[in-house]
């Protein structure tokens, strides 16, 4: 090797080792502003808990007002599965009243058994159950109404409105608890 080659790499050499250098330096000089940046002044610690704190209140009160809402709407639908085990009883009076209207012999009967549906019945509304008012040419609408079959309208202003009620439907509160059946004209 010649001497001009022996510098040339001499001075290689040294350019790595300066860049080298130069490298490890600004290492050193962001993790300084990395552990510079890392510690966080009493105010800005203070903000942060307040803010956590807020954040966490605010969060328990929406908890709260959330159950408090739940448990009123328990209360209100609490009686649901036994209003609608009675349903079928309330169906099968105002079925016996239909059929004792027909005998003029059985009028004490009838008067009997209407005083019994009307009690029984004013009982059920004052724990909120009520009726779905559904009479024949409303028209049909299946969030409120449950359609058994469909037939052909006998008149053209009949269509897609309800012809007939075969099942009434009741109300607990707000809520549906059994649909009302209709048949609706084609």
């Amino acid at each position: 090797m010649s001497k001009k080659e022996n510098i040339q790499e001499e001075e290689i050499k040294n350019e790595q080792e300066i860049a080298k250098s130069k490298e490890n330096q600004e290492v050193e000089t962001e993790v300084e502003a990395e552990v510079v940046k890392e510690e966080p002044t009493t105010e800005e610690l203070v903000q942060a808990e307040k803010d956590k704190f807020l954040r966490l209140f605010a969060e328990f009160e929406n908890y709260k007002k959330r159950t408090s809402r739940e448990r009123v709407e328990l209360f209100k639908t609490a009686g649901q599965e036994l209003m609608t085990s009675l349903l079928p009883i309330v169906d099968d009076f105002e079925r016996a009243l239909t059929h004792i209207e027909d005998d003029k012999e059985a009028e004490e009967l009838r008067k009997g058994v209407l005083l019994i549906y009307q009690k029984f019945y004013n009982t059920l509304e004052q724990k909120g159950l009520s009726k779905v008012e559904t009479n024949a040419g409303d028209t049909f609408d299946a969030e409120i109404h449950e359609a058994i079959t469909q037939i052909p309208a006998p008149t053209e202003d009949l269509k897609g409105k309800i012809i007939d009620c075969v099942e009434k439907g009741y109300k607990l509160g707000d809520k549906i608890i059994r649909y009302p059946k209709v048949v609706i004209g084609q």
